[in-house]
């Protein structure tokens, strides 16, 4: 006997239903708030872009507001290198990329007329040096508006590896952008120069300072002592 279509038993439509529904992953209202928290949209010239806020969330202490200097709103923008990813990182280009994106997003919303910034270089191993493909990407990606407003660039504690590449560097950038950079080697230094009320100084480089200063005393004393022991041997 041959059965037909009409023939065979058909599930009830509510189990039919309850089937369909036990299929779908469960997306609730927390999900869909999450989801929305890690995109985050920066514009950047005439162009938006979606930035990955999750993946750089242990980053983004990189770019700080310091307050403001002179008469008006002249923002003090603090870039501190020790917060950046590690080089060694698997997703690190990726990492890069949307970090790229958030700090100068970040710069275009906090610069309201002129600014300078402040580089943070100590306490920074090599691993966590930008590349100099980087650096020049994001000044180049910055607007005619904000490279015409930044009226100086503070380098903090300045390594010899980044004066020999800004020297290496220095004939192919404008001779304007060249004379915006200022060498500072101690915090007492930057606080002669800045208004330091809201500069936030990440702990690691003041411990860096210190062990700096405590390396240079010991030299000085080292040095001294074996001067008072050549006088002390002479007739």
């Amino acid at each position: 006997m041959s059965l037909g279509v009409n023939d065979l038993p058909k599930p009830k439509t509510t189990e039919v239903l309850r089937k369909g529904v036990d299929s779908i992953q469960e997306y609730s209202t927390t999900d869909e708030r999450e989801e929305g928290r890690r995109w985050r949209v920066f514009r950047i010239g005439d162009q938006d872009h979606r930035v990955d806020m999750k993946t750089i969330e242990p980053y983004k202490r990189v770019i700080s507001h310091g307050g403001y200097y002179g008469d008006g709103l002249n923002a003090i923008i603090v870039f501190a290198v020790c917060f950046m990813p590690e080089g060694n990182l698997p997703n690190y280009r990726y990492i890069m990329d949307n970090l790229f994106k958030y700090v100068i997003g970040t710069l275009e919303l906090l610069v309201a007329e002129n600014y300078m910034i402040v580089y943070l270089n100590g306490a920074t191993t090599r691993r966590k040096m930008p590349s100099l493909g980087w650096l020049r990407k994001c000044y180049q990606q910055i607007d005619r508006r904000l490279r015409k407003n930044l009226k100086s660039l503070i380098i903090v504690h300045p390594s010899w590896f980044i004066r020999t590449l800004l020297a290496v560097t220095r004939p192919f950038i404008s001779s304007k952008f060249s004379q915006k950079i200022k060498y500072v080697f101690t915090l007492t230094e930057l606080a002669e120069l800045v208004p330091m009320e809201y500069v936030s100084i990440p702990e690691c480089i003041k411990q860096y300072e210190e062990e700096k200063f405590r390396k240079t005393r010991k030299r000085l004393d080292k040095d001294m002592l074996g001067k008072q022991e050549t006088v002390a041997a002479q007739p």
